[in-house]
């Protein structure tokens, strides 16, 4: 007898999963930073940021064009190397991503851009600061953060201005990011009347800076700064520390990670670095988003940009919203004038060029336990 329940009860179960699947739609975010590496830690935490904002949309129970949207990451490892970046951006648009948030490295970024934007997805940044990206006029591109425009010049005005510095050397690991950002803080600190005594290059794989600075010392600059990341930077300032350079290491958001205190020791005391955006205890959300952030990943695991890429996941998905599409093409128009309230910033928008309207940079100083302090908000 039971024996015939079967049939009708299977082909009952069978319609149910039928009726969900064709209500139910599937949101697809790609994640692009390097999750292995030198800079892991920065990627790791980019992705982290990602993760939680799918976590907050799928307990939201969100509907679009009449389907519940199930949302889901694809976190990617790009290596912080523009080839790999390039495979990645492709492999998303294979995949038929509904948008990206990424890369981390202005390097990654600039080429993975074009990629996005001749396959139309939208593609937000939460830490690639090279201002050139946006210059190619891709209409898919944002970015979520000060530029180096605005991170290069904050540091110069800073050390003419409040270190009083009359004399500066430049370094920088010829990446995209790291000569962008050295070539506007070069630029600006001579147009505020200092001195420009060395100008010198490595590359973003270097430990060794032994000659360069040693060329530099007899110069006897205020500052040096470096347009690099953090794996560099901590050998950099313990080998300018062991020469006897007494010179403030100046550097932009790549330097000014946690990590850095574990590179360099001791001889991190007095670097000072700048970051786009707000400190998190002035962000709108931010004091309350890191406790949140510290529960899920562990508070060793934050970094910097992970705020960014959370409210760029979220960014992506309120455009959805609006437009009443996840169709790339149909919900990238309402991007620009988003005006998402988010943990980062109130009333998030972008320029044409997709450039974060109103950004804002935080200058910080790290002390000798490797404690970063805010020292100013421009």
């Amino acid at each position: 007898m039971k024996l015939k329940h079967v049939a009708p009860l299977l082909a009952l179960s069978m319609a149910i999963g039928t009726a969900y699947a064709a209500d139910t739609i599937t949101v697809t975010i790609g994640s692009a930073s390097p999750l292995s590496g030198p800079q892991a830690s920065f990627g790791q935490d980019n992705a982290n940021g990602v993760k939680m904002a799918i976590k907050d949309l799928n307990a939201q129970n969100i509907v679009i064009g009449g389907k519940k949207v199930e949302w889901k990451v694809d976190a990617q490892d790009d290596q912080a190397d523009p080839k790999q970046a390039t495979t990645v951006a492709q492999k998303f648009v294979d995949e038929k991503v509904n948008g990206v948030v990424g890369h981390l490295n202005s390097g990654c970024t600039f080429p993975a851009s074009r990629i996005y934007n001749n396959a139309g997805i939208p593609n937000i940044t939460p830490s690639s600061t090279d201002p050139k990206i946006s210059q190619q006029g891709f209409k898919t591109f944002f970015r979520i953060i000060a530029n180096d425009s605005a991170l290069g010049a904050g540091l110069a005005n800073y050390a003419k201005n409040t270190l009083k510095a009359k004399t500066v050397a430049v370094i920088d690991d010829r990446t995209a990011y790291g000569q962008g950002v050295a070539d506007v803080f070069a630029k600006t600190a001579q147009k505020d009347g200092m001195k420009l005594v060395d100008r010198e290059y490595t590359n973003d794989k270097a430990t060794d800076f032994s000659a360069i600075l040693t060329k530099i010392k007899a110069s006897q600059p205020d500052i040096i700064f470096y347009g690099g990341m953090y794996p560099q930077a901590g050998p950099l300032v313990r080998q300018m520390r062991q020469l006897g350079i007494k010179a403030t290491l100046m550097g932009g958001d790549g330097i000014c990670a946690p990590e850095l205190g574990k590179l360099a020791g001791e001889a991190v005391a007095g670097v000072t670095c700048a970051e786009g955006g707000s400190p998190l205890s002035q962000m709108p959300g931010g004091e309350a988003w890191k406790r949140r952030y510290d529960a899920e990943f562990g508070a060793s695991a934050f970094q910097l940009y992970s705020p960014y890429s959370y409210d760029g996941t979220m960014v992506l998905a309120h455009a959805m919203m609006k437009a009443k599409s996840v169709d790339p093409k149909k919900y990238l128009p309402f991007i620009q004038n988003i005006d998402y309230n988010g943990v980062t910033k109130k009333d998030i928008h972008f320029t044409k060029t997709g450039e974060l309207v109103d950004a804002t940079i935080t200058i910080s100083t790290f002390d000798k336990d490797g404690k970063k302090s805010v020292v100013a908000v421009q």
